[in-house]
């Protein structure tokens, strides 16, 4: 059974799994919230355009 904790102790490969996992879900958390910035930003853009070409009204094509 010492045995068997002494292995344990220096087994590290659960560990750098955990790292991962952390490091992935802050790495996707940051994604998700740069896509919701974007994606406002992007709408109220779209939303000013809109208002102003249509303040300057249809264009003569000749």
């Amino acid at each position: 059974m010492i045995k068997f904790i002494k292995n344990f102790r220096k087994d590290d490969s659960g560990a750098v799994t955990v790292d991962w996992v952390v490091l992935t879900a802050a790495v996707c958390a940051l994604a998700g919230a740069a896509y919701t910035s974007i994606q406002s930003g992007a709408s109220d853009l779209t939303g000013k355009t809109e208002t102003y070409l249509g303040t300057k009204g249809p264009v003569d094509p000749a």
